[in-house]
């Protein structure tokens, strides 16, 4: 049991974002849901969020896209932190300071890092000392991504994403991100589009293919471009056009492989190392087919603390 007098009184947690390396979607769900089975993988573009001591709740938000995130209980944040409050009978309020480099609304899971930096920032701050197993039950009440957000690495997700198993993959993965290809691109129109388009067909329970994990065992780009897969990938083409022409591009400019993360827009392209993603992003950017490009490498960790600097 962590001392009062032990208790920090801010604690900052980085998270990572997402790519999902497969997504398969089955059958719809009595709950409103899909079945999914998915492998993600953490990279390293990352937001911060820092929980301290306050007089009443509440959140704010610098950085990326700042302006486009809630700051009211709808934030996913404030809602895992009071999550969190409630589950361990009552805690102090904490105002949550949140730096986000991870664009939003992108099929990167930017508001999903955001809810497991700030569980694991409160349970430090409180000092409840949960174990991960409570902190993955929180986080999936919270959303489907979050518990993967605690772990980081390279997991398969099933049910909705929300149970976690890590996969064994070797090596590091060069990535590159154009988080903008369209704008007005919502996870429900996505699964709405993949519903029309499947109607009247057999949908399978989802499973993870025996090729994807093969292939980051051998931990070889390469191995992996041809394996990559989303579901989702014609809907959201469909929706936005725009999309496919990137993915074309990509393509063209030198990537293994380029694919929509999540339900999209945004496009995740595998380079061959850190020269290729390199060059792959001086092409897209020099050639004006996209203006806001991200590199990160993967798998990287999930939320955790970062360390206090004290004033000398």
């Amino acid at each position: 049991m962590t001392s009062v007098l032990e208790l920090p009184a801010a604690v900052t947690v980085r998270a990572p974002a997402k790519v999902n390396l497969e997504l398969f979607v089955g059958p719809l769900l009595d709950d409103g849901y899909h079945a999914l089975s998915t492998v993600y993988q953490a990279v390293g573009i990352h937001d911060d969020v820092t929980a301290a001591e306050s007089n009443e709740w509440g959140c704010s938000v610098r950085g990326r896209d700042a302006d486009k995130v809630p700051t009211d209980e709808s934030n996913l944040a404030l809602r895992a932190a009071l999550a969190l409050a409630e589950h361990t009978g009552g805690q102090d309020p904490v105002h949550l300071s949140i730096h986000k480099q991870i664009p939003v609304a992108g099929g990167m899971a930017g508001g999903s890092a955001d809810a497991a930096a700030a569980l694991v920032a409160c349970d430090a701050l409180w000092g409840t000392a949960l174990p991960k197993e409570e902190l993955e039950e929180i986080a999936a009440g919270i959303g489907s991504d979050v518990p993967f957000l605690l772990h980081g690495g390279t997991c398969v997700g099933s049910g909705r994403g929300e149970v976690v198993t890590p996969v064994l993959a070797k090596g590091a993965y060069h990535w590159v991100f154009v988080p903008s290809a369209a704008t007005g691109l919502s996870t429900p129109k996505v699964y709405s589009a993949f519903d029309r388009r499947t109607a009247g067909t057999e949908v399978q329970d989802p499973r993870p293919s025996t090729a994807l994990m093969s292939a980051l065992r051998s931990g070889d780009p390469a191995a992996l471009a041809p394996v990559l897969d989303n579901d989702l990938q014609a809907d959201a083409i469909a929706l936005q056009p725009a999309i496919g022409e990137l993915i074309e591009a990509a393509m063209g400019f030198g990537a293994l492989a380029a694919i929509v993360s999540g339900s999209g827009p945004t496009v995740a392209m595998l380079a061959s190392g850190a020269e290729g993603a390199i060059d792959l992003a001086v092409a897209l950017t020099a050639s004006g087919v996209a203006g806001d490009v991200l590199r990160a490498t993967g798998p990287t960790q999930g939320a955790h603390v970062l360390p206090t600097v004290r004033a000398s």
